[in-house]
């Protein structure tokens, strides 16, 4: 059976937990139930959070580590050893625009190995080094067909290239699979076994995460590449992983998250679209066994996805919707950027706020520290979106860009 097969069949299999899950969800906004938060300004200890040195040393890795034991789990930091071979290399890609690098991670532990293959795309006529976005890839690799026979909007490669950034991406099955009884084959069951014992141990959304981390390793190490104007990019699922990436690792220089929903960008307390509950139930196998202690019951959560986003500050962040996407939350994504970039502003004094009420489609926000668009449509990532992360990209690292 191919991977596509696989994957169909995959998807069959989870539509009746998905129905039974719309059929019991809010998406009228008159029924948001009251609900208050954490406050990102106050810690565990009551201690008020007032400047930088407090954010860094106190809050920031507080909030982090609720996030592991509650929600992602631990992100292992144990490795023996780790390896980068280029296994194909093609200077005349894309009809000379690009240089194309198929590039084999592996990495040690304990004995045991995982490879990973991170597909790269360098501009030719770019200065180098180049900055480079990363996409987390969870849909059919065909995606991201690094022969471009197959060219799709979700990841566009050329257009990427054309603006004078890298493309960069790695399919998550490679670290962990997208399926709730295969995810613990790859890096899991072999490089970490010990995580799957833990009530807050590492699922299948960290191990993305931690995939993300090793290609932002390699990326370290080409100098083509300039890893310090590297962008981590995820779709739905991909993007609640590219969220946690941005939180657990300080390297990237911005953040994106596109209609991540449910434990990505949207508050957990709204309880709009996809909750807490529906999420553990139809996918156990991305959070850590302790979120699901949260199933209708969120006020108890000693975080909320605002947090999260606040975690990533002084660095950049970019939350986008769709105007049809309720079940992802729009405004509760917006609601979360809202409040947690008040880190950038009000710790780090950055200029720029967003408004107070969510932009129509069609009007994004492009701010200093962070960015926000929603998008007429449904649930999917394409060419209109790519262009609105690069023109905040271009602006955010002052680039000038002839699009």
């Amino acid at each position: 059976m191919t991977y596509k097969s696989f994957f169909c069949l995959f998807l069959i299999s989870l539509l009746p937990g998905l129905t039974f899950g719309q059929r019991n969800t809010n998406e009228i906004e008159s029924k948001v139930p009251e609900y208050s938060i954490p406050d990102i300004f106050v810690n565990l200890k009551g201690q008020e959070i007032n400047t930088i040195q407090d954010w860094v040393h106190l809050r920031r890795p507080e909030i982090v580590n609720l996030f592991e034991d509650n929600v992602y789990g631990n992100m292992p930091e144990a490795i023996d050893a780790i390896n980068f071979t280029t296994v194909n290399e093609n200077k005349m890609a894309m009809n000379g625009m690009a240089t194309l690098k198929e590039v084999d991670i592996e990495v040690t532990n304990k004995t045991q190995k995982v490879t990973m293959r991170l597909i790269l795309f360098i501009p030719n006529k770019t200065i180098s080094p180049a900055p480079v976005f990363l996409l987390i890839n969870h849909r059919d690799p065909e995606n991201i067909d690094p022969t471009r026979k197959t060219k799709m909007g979700f990841w566009p490669a050329e257009e990427i290239v054309k603006r004078g950034y890298a493309a960069a991406t790695f399919h998550v099955k490679d670290v962990s699979d997208d399926d709730k009884v295969t995810f613990s084959e790859d890096i899991l069951s072999k490089l970490y076994p010990e995580e799957l014992e833990k009530e807050n141990g590492l699922r299948g959304l960290g191990a993305w995460a931690w995939g993300a981390m090793r290609a932002m390793d390699y990326f370290e190490t080409a100098p083509e590449i300039d890893a310090e104007k590297a962008a981590v990019i995820g779709h739905s699922r991909g993007g609640k992983a590219s969220l946690w990436t941005g939180a657990s690792d300080p390297r990237w220089a911005i953040t994106i998250s596109n209609e991540s929903g449910c434990g990505g960008a949207a508050m957990s307390r709204r309880q709009f679209g996809e909750t807490v509950k529906i999420i553990n139930t139809v996918f156990p196998y991305w959070f850590t066994d302790n979120f699901s202690k949260y199933n209708d019951n969120e006020a108890l959560l000693p975080i909320d996805q605002h947090m999260l986003i606040a975690s990533i500050a002084p660095r950049a962040v970019y939350v986008a919707s769709a105007s049809e996407d309720l079940w992802a939350d729009p405004k509760g994504e917006y609601t979360s950027l809202q409040l947690g970039t008040r880190v950038h502003r009000e710790i780090y004094n950055m200029e720029g706020n967003f408004p107070k009420e969510i932009n129509a489609a069609g009007n994004p926000v492009h701010l200093p520290y962070a960015g926000h668009h929603i998008r007429e449509g449904k649930h999917n990532l394409t060419p209109y979106d790519w262009n609105l992360f690069m023109d905040f990209a271009d602006k955010h690292y002052g680039i000038n860009s002839e699009n």
